[in-house]
């Protein structure tokens, strides 16, 4: 299951690539189809990412996508019931540790992405709708196509994605229950404890690598 999260996520990233100074919102499928195919062939030209530099990857990932992500609404959904328990302060730690998690974990899934083609249904937007589904296929030189539905709400900044289905899981849904268990368990506090000390691992296994 982790590498076709790891896919959502990647491909979840190439819908929010937006220049955050563009004037215009682009409608969402409209928007899907050209980002992506633009993050496409940076990723297939660009040599260092392809041999997983991983530094590389992840500054490309902080600068180009995670500013148009609504991390907020994430991991909202990803708590489920228990954000109503949270403070204010609990719940931008939470943020910010899922957030880190999230590219983190995925950052080297970058080297993923250069022969595959994504398809995408047209989105018919009714007057005001401030959420949208887009819905994709991606197909590959090798295996079945793979669906892949965003959900994507309309904000100030543009278009954003806060939830994705890779052939209909969903990304939020499978972090939730290993979420709500870490607070049943120990409470908010604990999860984001857990959450940091997961993404401390991760920093040194990432440092590691690069001493090798």
């Amino acid at each position: 299951m982790m590498p076709i999260l790891a896919r959502s996520f990647l491909l979840m990233c190439f819908l929010a690539v937006l220049p955050a100074h563009a004037e215009e919102i682009v409608a969402p499928d409209v928007l899907a189809k050209n980002v992506t195919e633009e993050v496409l062939a940076i990723l297939r030209a660009d040599r260092d990412i392809q041999a997983s530099d991983s530094g590389k990857a992840a500054e490309l990932i902080e600068t180009k996508i995670l500013p148009h992500f609504n991390f907020q609404t994430m991991t909202r959904l990803v708590i489920g019931r228990n954000w109503a328990q949270a403070t204010p302060a609990q719940r931008n730690a939470l943020t910010s540790e899922f957030r880190t998690l999230l590219v983190r974990t995925y950052t080297a899934s970058l080297t993923l992405y250069r022969d595959q083609t994504i398809d995408y249904r047209p989105v018919k937007l009714t007057p005001g709708a401030a959420d949208v589904v887009v819905k994709s296929m991606v197909r590959q030189a090798r295996g079945e196509p793979i669906s892949v539905d965003y959900a994507m709400e309309k904000t100030g900044g543009g278009w954003k994605v806060y939830d994705v289905k890779v052939a209909g899981i969903s990304l939020v849904e499978n972090y939730r229950s290993t979420f709500n268990a870490e607070v049943q368990r120990s409470g908010i506090d604990g999860l984001i404890r857990a959450l940091a000390e997961k993404n401390r691992a991760l920093a040194a296994k990432r440092r590691a690598m690069v001493q090798t």
